[in-house]
């Protein structure tokens, strides 16, 4: 899946860029004969139902010109929210000091899930304390990863 995330991050991201946006993330998830792709878009300005369309049209005319995803498929268009998913090593930076969940491809240290407050990036590495223990772990291991708003 990481290399259609990546081919369909390669096609949406010129398209927000040049509509003023920030693409802040792509989500390919096939079930079966389900396919739905998620395009996650940011703004210093807060996003919009109205900015989701416009995005939401200028994607699905890439999509129909280079085909990436085959058969039928549904396109969503939104912003990332409050607990945001990420995506991109560097937006891990961005949120130190708030709290994420953390799930992994494969287990690390006896486990797979995380949940705990985000202290920082080492080189290839997520810092996460969890309880009074620090772990480093490696973004390729990250399968899915949010912030936790704090209400």
């Amino acid at each position: 899946m990481a290399g259609k995330d990546t081919l369909l991050t390669g096609l949406v991201q010129p398209v927000a860029e040049a509509l003023g946006y920030e693409l802040w993330g792509v989500e390919y998830l096939s079930h079966g004969k389900q396919t739905l792709v998620r395009v996650y878009i940011d703004s210093p300005n807060g996003i919009g139902v109205e900015d989701c369309a416009k995005v939401s049209r200028q994607v699905s005319s890439v999509f129909d010109v280079e085909e990436p995803v085959a058969g039928e498929y549904n396109l969503e268009v939104s912003s990332p929210g409050m607990d945001r998913p990420l995506f991109m090593l560097d937006q891990y930076s961005r949120y130190i000091g708030e709290q994420v969940k953390i799930r992994l491809r494969s287990p690390f240290d006896g486990r797979r899930k995380f949940s705990g407050q985000l202290t920082g990036v080492e080189g290839e590495d997520v810092v996460v304390a969890v309880d009074d223990h620090e772990y480093l772990l490696p973004f390729d291991l990250i399968e899915k990863a949010n912030i936790t708003p704090r209400f």
